[in-house]
């Protein structure tokens, strides 16, 4: 058993879990520290995507009584079926362009200096966005994700698509563009954790099997470490991030980004760091 490789596999994981559902962009991060772990290769962007599905199970567990009970009011009650009807509409945009274009983006723009740029423009929008919600123009039309029409849902999926280009960060995407479209910061936070589960569930599982020639038996403790360090380390960030969003906007994460952003490609440039782009 290579502990070294395993030591790597819990950091991928804890990066993962702290980072999903922050808006900052997971894909991003384990990009950066696999370049700074030497962890890259096609085997490890199977890894990056599958241990996402630990990340999944944290947001699963903190909102467990709200799906409990979807699926068993789901035959009956209208609140239900209209919730679950905002998630598969909302989740069907980012299958379809991810079957077209998820080949071409893995191939050319899972690098480092992509992920610094797109941390940049995003950290810029985010800052937009919240200047945009603290006037009168950002007064939110929806204030819950029970509120959502099923344009609202099919808009929000729509942008998260834009979280296929890493670095932009699908947390982001969603819960700042939601805010863009008239949703409360809690409604839009809300429905991108809801709305992450369809989708990182079928990303992992896609991944796991399009790739399964690339895998044996050998990889399992690899992606066990992986998955269970996503879980616990996504599990706090969830917890904490709801409490920290009743109370504070996302403008710290918006200067994080851009401030981070320009010391990789300040250091990529100058050498200091080698970002390889074998990310």
């Amino acid at each position: 058993m290579d502990l070294l490789l395993l030591l790597k596999a819990a950091i991928m994981g804890v990066v993962e879990g702290l980072t999903e559902f922050l808006p900052i962009s997971s894909t991003g991060h384990l990009i950066l520290a696999g370049a700074l772990l030497g962890f890259h290769g096609e085997k490890a962007k199977v890894f990056d995507i599958a241990i996402q599905t630990g990340a999944i199970f944290a947001v699963i567990l903190v909102y467990w009584e709200r799906i409990r009970s979807t699926i068993v009011e789901l035959p009956t009650q209208r609140r239900a079926q209209k919730f679950a009807l905002n998630v598969i509409v909302g989740f069907l945009p980012a299958v379809v362009l991810a079957l077209i274009f998820g080949k071409f983006i893995k191939a050319h723009l899972f690098t480092p200096v992509v992920v610094a740029t797109t941390f940049i423009l995003g950290g810029f929008i985010i800052l937009w966005a919240e200047k945009r919600s603290a006037g009168a123009a950002g007064a939110p039309r929806v204030n819950s994700v029970d509120d959502m029409t099923v344009m609202d849902a099919l808009k929000v999926g729509l942008v998260q698509c834009l979280a296929m280009i890493p670095g932009t960060s699908r947390s982001g995407a969603t819960i700042i563009g939601g805010m863009f479209l008239g949703l409360s910061r809690k409604a839009a936070t809300d429905f991108s954790f809801f709305l992450a589960i369809p989708t990182l569930i079928g990303a992992g599982v896609y991944s796991l099997y399009k790739e399964r020639a690339l895998l044996s038996t050998a990889d399992i403790p690899m992606f066990a470490v992986g998955l269970i360090f996503s879980f616990i380390s996504a599990w706090m960030c969830v917890r904490w991030l709801l409490r920290y969003i009743s109370s504070n906007s996302f403008v710290p994460f918006a200067y994080y980004r851009i401030v981070f952003g320009v010391i990789v490609l300040l250091t990529a440039w100058s050498g200091v760091v080698n970002w390889s782009d074998a990310g």
